[in-house]
């Protein structure tokens, strides 16, 4: 059995989801609504507070979906009521953001400026010049944006210049010894 995909999704207050009959599961909460197609090899019922997801075959195939459909509702839940968030973090000289609109301004060492508009269901926040933050309520959409703004200038591991997230260890390396 799948240790994850037997543990049922508890529903906090002023969530509500639904089934329909292809396995489209749908959650609605204060943040907003989310929508995912699980695998028609398995079974998701809501009973009282709770959604459960059970599968009728114990091969490979059933097994490899049952802890990943029950870990996309948990994140639809999650997302719906509390929301997700990455934190970036800019090191360098002369590297920068700023927020104008709903378009995000970066100086990242190039001859021209990096201008990024967020998705929708994405808002970005400049807390400091030197640091973003990337919030939404899809765990997936949040994670890819923020790497995308990553990717821009990803940390060197000399002197650790580049976009790199809050909780990222860079690991540095030494220069050159110097010749004798």
């Amino acid at each position: 059995m799948s240790r994850i995909g037997i543990k049922p999704v508890s529903l906090p207050a002023g969530v509500e989801v639904k089934v329909d009959g292809n396995n489209v599961v749908t959650v609605k909460g204060p943040k907003g609504e989310l929508q995912e197609q699980v695998s028609k090899l398995l079974k998701v019922e809501v009973i009282e507070n709770e959604v459960v997801v059970s599968r009728d075959s114990d091969t490979k195939e059933y097994r490899s979906q049952h802890g990943l459909a029950r870990t996309l509702i948990n994140n639809m839940v999650v997302g719906v009521t509390q929301g997700f968030e990455k934190k970036l973090q800019i090191n360098g000289v002369g590297y920068k953001a700023e927020k104008k609109g709903k378009d995000l301004v970066m100086n990242l060492g190039y001859s021209h400026q990096v201008i990024m508009t967020d998705p929708e269901g994405i808002t970005t926040e400049v807390t400091s010049p030197t640091e973003i933050i990337v919030k939404g309520i899809d765990k997936a959409v949040v994670g890819n944006y923020a790497a995308n703004i990553r990717k821009w200038r990803k940390p060197e591991p000399y002197k650790g210049k580049g976009i790199k997230y809050a909780d990222e260890v860079i690991r540095r390396k030494e220069g050159k010894a110097g010749a004798q």
